[in-house]
C-alpha cells in the first residue's frame, strides 16, 4: 500500500510516522514545515518510544505527489474545503480516503465532491501535541477506530487495519460508523468546548465540582441525541468517559490549542452538525447549543484578533 498524509499536525505526523517507521511507503504533504522537514526529517516523542525519521517523502504541493492507494486526511475540518484541490492529483480509480477527523457528517460531505470514492471514517483516541516544526509530543493513548463508509472491500479494509496494527497502532474496527462518531462526540463536545469557554485544561475541569457536573450533563445530552439519531449508546458510557478522562494526563484538546493560537475553531463539524442532526430527529440539544453559541462568539473575536496581529 502507498499512503499519503494530508494534514501533518500532531495527529497526521504521529500516525504517518508510525506507518513509515514500520516500513510502509508514506508521502507527507506539508505546509509551512516543508523546508524544515525536508532538511531535518520528523521528530516524534512518544510514550511508546521516541523516534526520528530522516528520509521523508515530503511535498509542499499535492501536484508533486504520486498517486496513492490510501489518503489519510488529518486536516482540521475548517480546512476541508481545500480537499477539492488537494485530492485529485493523488487519486487513482481505486484510491481510498480515510478521514481521521472529529465531528459528524464528514463522510457525507466528502461524497458531494467525490461521490464514488472509497471512504473510511476514522476516530483517533490520542493525546498528541505539535511542539515545533516537524516535531510532536505523543502524551497518551493512540487507538484508531476505523469504519467503512462506502466502496471499500473487506479484504482491503483488513489490509489497511493490519498495516496500522503492524506499526504499533491499536485498531478498533467499527461496523457502525454513525455509532462510533457519536461516541467520540460524547467526549469531544464537552471537553473541546469547555476548555475554550473556561480557558482551562481537562484536569482542571475535572477537579472542579461545578464544571465536572456540567461535563457529565453534556455527555448525557450527547448520548440522548445520539439515541434519537439511531446510534444507540448506553448512558453508562458517560461514566466510562469520566473515568477515562480522570486517568488521562493533563491535556489541552485540539480546539483549546486552536483558541490559544487564534486559529479557526471546528464548530460546524463538532457542534453545528450534531445539533442539526438531533433536531431533525426530534431532539433539541439545549446545553450543547449554549456551548456552540459561546464558541461562535469566541471564534469571531479570536479571528478578529488574528487579523490585527
Amino acid at each position: 500500500m502507498k499512503y499519503a498524509i494530508i494534514g501533518c499536525g500532531a495527529v497526521g505526523i504521529y500516525y504517518g510516522g508510525r506507518l513509515a517507521e514500520a516500513g510502509n511507503e508514506v508521502h507527507f504533504l506539508f505546509n509551512s514545515d516543508y523546508d524544515f522537514v525536508k532538511q531535518n526529517g520528523l521528530n516524534i516523542k512518544s510514550v511508546n518510544g521516541d523516534f526520528v525519521l530522516t528520509d521523508i517523502n515530503a511535498y509542499k504541493d499535492s501536484s508533486q505527489m504520486p498517486k496513492c492507494d490510501v489518503i489519510i486526511v488529518c486536516l482540521k475540518t475548517t480546512n476541508n474545503n481545500l480537499l477539492n484541490n488537494i485530492l485529485p492529483p493523488i487519486l487513482h480509480k481505486n484510491s481510498i480516503v480515510i478521514l481521521i477527523q472529529n465531528g459528524l457528517n464528514l463522510e457525507q460531505e466528502l461524497t458531494q465532491s467525490f461521490p464514488n470514492i472509497g471512504i473510511i471514517g476514522g476516530m483517533a483516541f490520542i493525546c498528541s501535541n505539535k511542539i515545533g516544526k516537524g516535531a510532536i509530543n505523543h502524551l497518551d493513548y493512540g487507538k484508531l477506530t476505523l469504519g467503512v463508509f462506502q466502496n471499500v472491500s473487506e479484504d482491503i479494509f483488513s489490509e489497511i487495519c493490519s498495516d496500522f496494527e503492524n506499526a504499533g497502532v491499536p485498531i478498533e474496527k467499527s461496523d457502525n460508523l454513525l455509532h462510533s462518531r457519536w461516541k467520540k462526540l460524547v467526549w469531544n463536545i464537552p471537553y473541546n468546548g469547555m476548555t475554550v469557554v473556561l480557558n482551562s485544561s481537562t484536569d482542571a475541569l475535572m477537579k472542579n465540582p461545578s464544571s465536572r457536573q456540567l461535563i457529565y450533563d453534556l455527555m448525557l445530552e450527547v448520548i440522548e441525541a445520539a439515541n434519537y439519531c439511531g446510534a444507540n449508546i448506553e448512558k453508562e458510557f458517560a461514566d466510562q468517559m469520566m473515568v477515562y478522562t480522570d486517568n488521562m494526563r493533563p491535556y489541552n484538546p485540539s480546539m483549546k490549542l486552536d483558541f490559544d493560537f487564534a486559529r479557526p475553531l471546528e464548530i460546524r463539524a463538532i457542534y453545528s452538525n450534531p445539533i442539526k442532526s438531533a433536531k431533525e430527529n426530534g431532539f433539541i440539544m439545549k446545553k450543547t447549543q449554549v456551548i456552540e453559541q459561546q464558541l461562535s462568539f469566541i471564534n469571531q473575536k479570536n479571528l478578529e484578533k488574528r487579523g490585527n496581529l
